[in-house]
């Protein structure tokens, strides 16, 4: 059964999000202590994480930060403070969406759905993706390079699948965002940006300088060299 994490501290909130998923066949765990979040994400090995900004102690991006240290699990902010800033907070510190508040339950379950399909059930017939010697494995998202395992993110893991599927050729812009991202409510030019950035960051760190290419006015591709 899928497993998600909800974070968040208005009580009246979080208990309408667990029954309403858990009518969806989904396990619901709430978070009782807000100063050890990660801890209780270690114990209940949730599928997905549904992320509040404001909580008790540490704010919401903390926590995610915390997370994205140890696992790739999607987390998706919940939040009514949808000004840029906290939207861009919320993309660098590692979360795959963001849901404004107050929201539709019935969307909100259709992003999930998405969310978990894409993540879990996602990816071409071949469990290998190869390019210049760095090996993408699907089943677990990571990328081996020199022998090194590099865990990605979801989006990290996304921008590479598509980028690798197509090796050779230039991926736009537009392919990359609905790949990541079925609604645009969320996605602006500046969204990709910060995944792309964050991504060239952690490839640098371990050697793999220029590996994705920018074309300007097209998309991006895998470096040659």
């Amino acid at each position: 059964m899928v497993r998600i994490l909800i974070v968040e501290d208005d009580r009246v909130i979080a208990e309408s999000l667990c029954v309403h998923l858990a009518r969806w066949g989904w396990d619901p765990v709430l978070v009782e202590d807000f100063s050890d979040v990660s801890g209780v994400f270690v114990k209940t090995k949730p599928h997905l994480v549904l992320m509040d900004i404001g909580l008790p102690f540490y704010d919401g991006y903390h926590w995610c930060t915390q997370i994205r240290a140890i696992s790739p699990v999607p987390v998706v902010f919940l939040s009514s403070a949808s000004d840029n800033m906290n939207i861009v907070m919320a993309v660098q510190t590692g979360g795959d969406d963001f849901i404004v508040k107050p929201f539709d339950l019935s969307v909100l379950s259709a992003k999930i759905q998405a969310m978990l399909r894409r993540t879990y059930d996602y990816g071409p017939a071949t469990p290998l993706l190869e390019h210049r010697g760095e090996v993408l494995h699907l089943a677990e998202a990571t990328l081996v390079w020199q022998g090194e395992r590099i865990p990605l993110t979801r989006n990290e893991f996304g921008i590479l699948t598509a980028l690798m599927e197509r090796r050779g050729a230039v991926v736009s812009r537009d392919t990359l965002m609905k790949r990541l991202w079925e609604s645009d409510l969320f996605v602006d030019d500046n969204t990709l940006n910060v995944n792309i950035a964050r991504l060239r960051k952690k490839l640098e760190d371990v050697g793999l300088a220029d590996f994705i290419e920018t074309r300007k006015g097209l998309g991006y591709c895998l470096g040659d060299a």
